[in-house]
């Protein structure tokens, strides 16, 4: 699967409750701005489509998938939970050591077991949005070298 759709632009699937829809909208927007390639089904999704299936493909695809966390998000169940384990199973077929799982806290809150072993990044701090995109450019081009 083609991971960077050109030179510059990363596949970024944004994993994310309804409830946070808002903060990771506004998170699509800044990464798309700045030359990345963020999947977002409210902005991605076309009627009629298979949203199941959509979603599957969207994260098999990706070069990273963020998963943004948040207070609620962590104790809530619905497919948020199920697009972490999606998004799981592709992380496990990765190289050691590749950048592909990004925990993001919105918000200061507990890391999911299943979550912790990767390293998270404070959006809400000052420099977590640039952590974040240090991450995601070392990720392109750890990619693109391939």
């Amino acid at each position: 699967m083609k991971q960077l759709v050109n030179e510059t632009q990363l596949r970024v699937f944004l994993c994310h409750s309804s409830s946070d829809k808002p903060q990771v909208r506004e998170l699509y927007k800044r990464l798309r701005d700045d030359g990345f390639r963020p999947w977002l089904d409210a902005e991605d999704l076309l009627p009629g489509q298979d949203w199941q299936l959509e979603i599957r493909r969207a994260i098999k695809r990706s070069g990273v998938v963020v998963v943004c966390l948040s207070r609620s998000s962590i104790t809530k169940a619905g497919f948020a939970q199920r697009e972490i384990r999606m998004a799981l199973d592709v992380a496990y077929d990765q190289p050691d050591g590749a950048v592909f799982m990004i925990p993001l806290k919105l918000e200061e809150c507990d890391i999911p077991d299943r979550l912790n072993q990767w390293h998270w990044v404070k959006l809400f701090e000052e420099n977590g949005y640039e952590m974040l995109t240090r991450a995601l450019r070392c990720r392109a081009e750890t990619l693109r070298a391939d």
